[in-house]
């Protein structure tokens, strides 16, 4: 049996157990369990993976994917240039265990607004954890400029969110939300930006997909801005996920 799941805390918001389980039953896969992982530390990882020794395939949610870095033996291209993962491959060579990272966000994430490519568009990025180091990646990959937003800023590309004014909402019509602020079940809470500032030329786009419309994505649709939800990029970054499992250990599919 192997055994997959993801670790992060809190875990109520993710949809991630469903959709491996459905991937298992859709593709009749019956040597694969996918479980939650709830971790009141990344410290706690070392201790999960002794207590599951048939563990090889963990997803990694908030607020670990950049502090799980320090625990992986190997970084794949990606997640090394972004300094953050999300998905990690674990393996036996010679009765050594043997743990790489990769980050499927960026490329999920680049997928989802891949057609939005246009030099005058300028994107402006709420939050600086892991999720908007690989968001800031794909942005860079496809040459959209970009400005982080951070409640601690400690880089001089970085502004706070009392800096964002009218000048900044009109310049950068692209929002994007890559912090929490908004989850389940937090479900009123958005981020601090001046919204009366948006309008119909905005496209506010949140990572957060559950739930399926945000406060911060209601609010944008109040002043006419086009809004996209995290669910897309879910899907997709997971089906990059499973073809690290799968292809890495050759899950057997089961024709009855």
């Amino acid at each position: 049996m192997k055994r997959f799941g993801i670790i992060g805390n809190p875990l109520e918001h993710s949809f991630s157990s469903k959709y491996f389980e459905d991937k298992f039953r859709a593709e009749n896969i019956k040597d694969a369990v996918y479980e939650n992982f709830l971790l009141d530390s990344i410290d706690e990882l070392p201790i999960l993976l002794e207590q599951f020794p048939d563990l090889v395939g963990l997803n990694v949610t908030i607020p670990f994917k950049e502090d799980v870095m320090s625990y992986v033996d190997e970084l794949d291209e990606a997640a090394s240039q972004i300094g953050a993962l999300n998905t990690i491959h674990i393996s036996n060579i010679n009765s050594q265990r043997i743990i790489k990272g990769y980050n499927t966000d960026a490329p999920a994430f680049q997928q989802t607004i891949q057609h939005l490519n246009n030099k005058d568009l300028k994107a402006l990025v709420l939050g600086s954890g892991g999720a908007a180091k690989a968001v800031c990646f794909a942005l860079k990959n496809i040459n959209i400029e970009h400005l982080v937003v951070s409640r601690n800023p400690v880089e001089n590309q970085q502004i706070t969110y009392q800096d964002i004014n009218e000048k900044i909402i009109s310049d950068f019509f692209l929002i994007i939300n890559t912090s929490p602020v908004g989850m389940y079940p937090n479900l009123n809470s958005a981020p601090d930006i001046p919204y009366e500032f948006v309008s119909d030329m905005h496209i506010l786009y949140d990572l957060i997909y559950n739930p399926q419309e945000t406060a911060f994505l209601k609010r944008g649709k109040l002043h006419g801005a086009t809004t996209i939800n995290g669910l897309e990029m879910l899907q997709l970054q997971a089906e990059l996920a499973w073809k690290i499992f799968s292809v890495k250990h050759k899950l057997i599919t089961y024709n009855l």
